[in-house]
């Protein structure tokens, strides 16, 4: 918020008569009281910085799942050695972005892709959800869908393999 927005918030909250609003957008905390009675002590506002540290504590719970992620990477690596013709014969799809992963374009809606689709060039494959954008991920290729790397609804690191795809 800049000052110009907080001053509005200001006088809206005088005109409506309330007498305490405490209000928290992003990593501001905005507290506005203003007395009972009019004119006995001009309004009081108090404008905190929430401190640096809770954010990346924020990222943490984030972080969290990540880990979970990457034992099911080594135990995909399992099956890369028993078989290696395999994985060399598909191209990974990696995450361009740091998000959610999602499968659907909505909750009510069926799945972009499934194992087993053809794919071309162009074809939205999932979306991934960055700080409430809903960004569309697009086929570079033509091919099969061989398998989906990912959970719908989890976190997903840059450059995370999402799916793997037999381009033949």
């Amino acid at each position: 918020m800049d000052i110009k927005e907080i001053q509005e918030l200001i006088k809206f909250v005088a005109k409506s008569g309330a007498t305490e609003v405490n209000l928290e957008i992003d990593n501001v905390k905005i507290s506005i009281k203003s007395p009972a009675k009019k004119g006995a002590v001009p309004e009081t506002t108090i404008i905190q910085q929430i401190p640096v540290a809770q954010s990346p504590a924020a990222v943490m719970p984030t972080a969290a799942p990540a880990p979970a992620v990457a034992p099911a990477t080594p135990a995909a690596d399992a099956p890369a050695k028993a078989e290696p013709s395999d994985d060399d014969k598909y191209i990974t799809v990696k995450s361009p972005m740091i998000g959610t992963f999602y499968r659907k374009p909505s909750p009510d809606k069926d799945t972009f892709v499934n194992v087993g689709d053809s794919i071309k060039s162009g074809d939205v494959l999932c979306v991934i959800e960055a700080m409430k954008l809903f960004n569309e991920i697009e086929s570079e290729l033509s091919g099969k869908i061989v398998k989906v790397l990912v959970d719908d609804s989890t976190p997903v690191e840059y450059d995370q393999p999402l799916f793997l795809v037999d381009p033949s």
